[in-house]
């Protein structure tokens, strides 16, 4: 099995996001285009992808259409120039300059940049960064258009790189666009948030994950494919990362831990091995293993109370009734204490065995199976 995933500036598809891709095309046709956006929403539902297609959209205009564009913010309105879609083939100069990296009106800055004074790759756009895209944005379009920054990752800008961006969303330059992405809009500054017209995208439905899933993995078997659209709640993203943990294995071997009357200790021992283990591969293991057991404890607390509930897996169908017959209160007191013991174990930096002995331990209580 092999996971091969387009990068969002060379991804021409965008899907399950429509609503997000009317609202940016229905503020072109306008003519009244506002110079920043913030595209917020979990990770991995096609942010980025949208962000690219919009920058390509904008670049690929004519000069001389855009005099019935966006341009309106900066004197007198002209009549609309309506656009019927985003979309530019792959085929399209445009899309490909964009797709390399080469096109002269876009920066982007994004983690893995090289730091200007370590020369190594860095996780935030530091100042430097920022003051060169802020000059790039005041300079006369190379072809004449628009000049577009996007900025992924957007919550990883250090406080003096948000400064910084302060700047130019305050004073924008004529024809310029900055598309900010972010999956964490909360920890930007709060004069950032303002001076930008947000978008919020929702986490795909679990089908579409589904059929994005099945484009970019090899092999992959439709009730493997099923199991993780749900586990991903909505971000095929995520479900790519599930995947390469093994996270329906994960799911299924904590959710036998959980439903067996007694004698799992041997059980649980064996699955705080696998997913307890250091270093890079055990901490991934591990993000599934915590993100499997909250969606065990929400899927019975919704089951106890009579929600409509999403099964990952037949088997869990089949079992949730038994499982959430202990009541929602128990069930929603092991969810809260399930979130408590993944922040301390990442935030004091505990053993992971242990924290996956008390998770099943939780778990186990809440459904009434004691501690086997």
């Amino acid at each position: 099995m092999s996971v091969e995933v387009t990068p969002p500036r060379a991804n021409p598809a965008l899907v399950g996001q429509d609503a997000a891709e009317r609202t940016l095309l229905s503020a072109w046709n306008s003519g009244r285009l506002p110079h920043a956006w913030l595209l917020a929403g979990p990770r991995g539902i096609g942010k980025a992808t949208l962000a690219y297609r919009f920058a390509r959209f904008v670049l690929a205009q004519r000069p001389a259409d855009e005099a019935g564009s966006g341009a309106g913010l900066f004197g007198a309105e002209p009549a609309p120039n309506r656009q019927p879609g985003l979309a530019l083939g792959s085929d399209h100069p445009v899309f490909r300059r964009v797709a390399a990296g080469g096109h002269a009106d876009l920066i982007v800055l994004e983690p893995g940049m090289i730091h200007p004074e370590t020369k190594k790759e860095s996780a935030e756009s530091v100042v430097d960064h920022v003051r060169a895209a802020i000059a790039f944005l005041g300079m006369t379009p190379a072809e004449g258009g628009w000049r577009v920054l996007v900025v992924d990752h957007a919550e990883e800008m250090n406080t003096s790189s948000e400064n910084a961006l302060l700047k130019i969303l305050e004073e924008p330059h004529a024809r310029s666009l900055l598309l900010l992405v972010s999956h964490a809009p909360g920890r930007l500054l709060p004069t950032i948030r303002s001076r930008c017209r947000r978008l919020d995208m929702p986490a795909l439905e679990p089908g579409v994950v589904a059929t994005l899933l099945s484009r970019c993995v090899t092999d992959l078997k439709p009730e493997q494919g099923a199991a993780l659209s749900v586990l991903a709640a909505g971000s095929v993203g995520r479900a790519i990362d599930l995947l390469e943990a093994g996270a329906s294995e994960i799911y299924e071997a904590l959710r036998e831990v959980v439903a067996a009357r007694d004698g799992a200790g041997l059980a649980m021992h064996a699955l705080a091995e696998r997913v307890g283990m250091f270093g890079p591969e055990g901490q991934a293991s591990f993000r599934a293993f915590r993100e499997v057991a909250l969606h065990l404890a929400s899927a019975c607390a919704r089951c106890a109370a009579g929600a409509p509930v999403v099964a990952a897996l037949p088997a869990e169908a089949r079992a949730l009734p038994a499982l959430a017959a202990s009541g929602t209160g128990r069930w929603l007191a092991a969810w809260d204490e399930l979130r408590r013991l993944a922040a301390a174990t990442e935030g004091l930096n505990l053993d992971r065995r242990q924290s996956v002995f008390a998770t099943l331990s939780a778990l186990r209580d809440a459904a009434g199976q004691g501690r086997g």
